[in-house]
Formats: C-alpha cells, sequence, structure tokens
C-alpha cells in the first residue's frame, strides 16, 4: 500500500533521487534554463522556487541551507545576487515549464524549464531581400561591405 508516500520516484534509489535534484536546480540556477524531462521538471520546480524564496530573505540561516543543497557555491552567489533580488516584488511563480518535443530514444515528453524572467526575446527573423534568381539585392551587398569595414 502506498498510505502517505508522497512525491515521484523516477525509477531510482534516494540517494539518487536527491543528487539529481540538487544537480538540476544548480544548472538551473547557473544557466538560467534547462531542457529536461516533463516528470522531472515537474519536480524540480517546486525545489527551485522553495530555493528562490529562501534566497528573498537573505539572513545568513537562508545562505546556510541554500549551501547545503546547491552543489556550486558561486551559483549561491548568483542566487542571492542577482536571481532573487529580480524577484523580490513576485510572490511566487519564477519558473515555467515548456513542453517541447518527444525525445527520439524513448519518446518520453521533453520540457524546458526555466526562469521567468531570463528569457532574451528573439530575434524577428527577417527575409533576405532577393531578386528572382535567388541573388541579393544592392543594398544587402551595400551593408555587408560595410559591416567588412
Amino acid at each position: 500500500m502506498r498510505h502517505r508516500s508522497a512525491g515521484k520516484k523516477l525509477s531510482r534509489t534516494r540517494e539518487h533521487r536527491k543528487a539529481m535534484f540538487r544537480n538540476m536546480v544548480t544548472a538551473l540556477l547557473e544557466k538560467g534554463k534547462i531542457e529536461t524531462t516533463v516528470a522531472k521538471a515537474k519536480v524540480v520546480r517546486p525545489i527551485a522556487e522553495k530555493l528562490i524564496t529562501l534566497a528573498k530573505r537573505n539572513n545568513l540561516h537562508a545562505k546556510k541551507r541554500a549551501f547545503s543543497f546547491i552543489t556550486k557555491p558561486e551559483v549561491v552567489k548568483k542566487l542571492f545576487e542577482q536571481i532573487a533580488p529580480s524577484f523580490k516584488d513576485r510572490p511566487g511563480g519564477y519558473t515555467r515549464i515548456i513542453r517541447t518535443h518527444t525525445r527520439i530514444g524513448d519518446a518520453s515528453e521533453m520540457a524546458l524549464l526555466e526562469l521567468v524572467g531570463s528569457e532574451t526575446p528573439a530575434p524577428s527573423p527577417e527575409k533576405a531581400k532577393t531578386d528572382k534568381k535567388g541573388k541579393k539585392t544592392e543594398p544587402e551587398k551595400a551593408q555587408k561591405a560595410e559591416a567588412k569595414k
């Protein structure tokens, strides 16, 4: 019977799960986004959000608790100096899960887990102006020549 046993096992032992979650949260805070399976993203998301909320307190006890979970000291420094202050007015919801594709090897649903403020706007794709034969037009050639100078 599974009475009062909460959490996903993800086919791993307790130690392996804990190490995996620590590494994934560290990577998320370090890089701003990670690509993983949807199941893992759903488990890691609340852990990361609790750490960011903890870092918003910015006291010694919060730093010690963050150091005990995050594997890299420079990531803890980044959490307290950059990430937590950027979310100071936000009462939660620091991360988002975006479903991307299915993995080829085992057809697992993949997702992008990212911090809300970390995304950069994608550049709008501008079509190159070409004539009927597919050659670039004169203004484009002039811009390329100026860029080389």
